[in-house]
């Protein structure tokens, strides 16, 4: 009987925070709009980029918000609906200093440091499109050393678990330097997937899902309704942001994004399945590395554009094409990624 409740706890929690994605769309869409907050190409170091991106200047950016946002509405909704009613409605409630506290607030300050930013690219601040990737990842890095203190201090958590092997105890100061690669790598990988209409949100939409699911097995409800949370919330965006996208989400929902479900495995102890959760990530990653090191190294490029979604734009793949494909594998990798989950905890064990 508690896990049906938890479910319709989850099911309760992923529809309302879409219909409140829905709901904040219009709102914010105007809002952007009259902030003047359009995506710039930038006009030099990138010819094949911006030749095939040409047509996406303009675009309106950081309707990240509305990932966030809805979060951030429908969490504050419950906890006060908590304060005042019992039962079903009382139990909504999924903020818990335990569970869901940390990955809220990270969310949240991320978000803020993503708009900030998205504002300081579209303003040319210092003449430069935004700010350098020094500043993103000491600021990242600031947010991902809060979170480390907040496992440290409050959870006490300096705990690995290596599928299959079982539990490593590596200590705080080791947990917090592996944490704060592990937020900052997560986040950054996102953003740099946040290149093709819905690429991103759907390869985050699978991770999130995964991640619900480890929630639920290890009986961490509360983080498993947050992650139905930004589920909802994504949904709702992608209905607006798959191809040809309405708007783009822009760093503060990227970067959120990104700390957002990087600190949920961290949290359910899921982190080294990650990979496999949001496999897209570590391949846009890896891509970006190779050609980066193959440059200044060879100087010759392994890829015609990178990362790895531009390579197949240059090579005349359709966007929608791309995407879905690699929503696919995205899928593929997540549910072998919950396989060796199972197996490691209800069968080899």
């Amino acid at each position: 009987m508690t896990e049906i409740i938890q479910v319709v706890r989850f099911l309760t929690v992923s529809v309302l925070s879409f219909a409140v994605g829905m709901f904040l769309v219009l709102p914010v869409e105007k809002l952007i709009k009259k902030l003047n907050t359009r995506k710039v190409i930038a006009k030099e170091g990138a010819p094949i980029f911006n030749r095939l991106h040409a047509s996406k200047e303009g675009t309106p950016v950081m309707a990240g918000v509305i990932i966030w946002g809805t979060v951030v509405i429908v969490s504050l909704l419950f906890f006060s609906l908590s304060q005042i009613f019992d039962g079903f409605w009382g139990n909504l409630n999924f903020l818990s200093r335990s569970q869901t506290y940390l990955p809220l607030a990270a969310m949240v300050l991320a978000a803020l440091v993503g708009a900030a930013d998205d504002i300081a690219g579209i303003v040319k601040f210092r003449g430069k499109n935004g700010f350098s990737m020094k500043e993103r990842i000491l600021l990242f890095g600031v947010v991902a050393l809060l979170g480390a203190w907040w496992f440290a201090a409050k959870l006490n958590w300096d705990v690995l678990h290596l599928p299959f092997l079982g539990e490593v105890y590596i200590g705080i100061f080791w947990y917090a330097l592996f944490f704060i690669f592990v937020v900052v790598a997560t986040s950054f990988s996102l953003d740099l997937t946040n290149g093709l209409d819905g690429l991103a949100e759907g390869v985050a939409l699978i991770a999130l899902s995964c991640l619900a699911v480890v929630a639920f097995a290890n009986q961490r409800y509360d983080l498993a309704m947050f992650s139905g949370s930004l589920i909802g919330a994504l949904i709702a965006f992608l209905w607006f942001n798959i191809y040809p996208a309405r708007f783009f989400m822009g760093d503060t929902g990227a970067m959120s994004l990104g700390v957002a479900i990087a600190i949920i495995s961290l949290l359910t102890n899921s982190v080294f399945l990650l990979p496999f959760f949001a496999f897209i990530l570590v391949v846009e990653s890896l891509s970006d590395i190779i050609q980066l090191v193959s440059k200044k190294f060879f100087k010759k490029k392994v890829f015609i554009s990178a990362p790895i979604h531009h390579h197949f734009e240059a090579k005349g793949w359709l966007e929608p094409q791309i995407t879905m494909r690699f929503w696919i594998v995205s899928a593929i990798a997540a549910s072998l990624g919950l396989m060796i989950f199972f197996l490691d905890k209800f069968l080899l064990n």
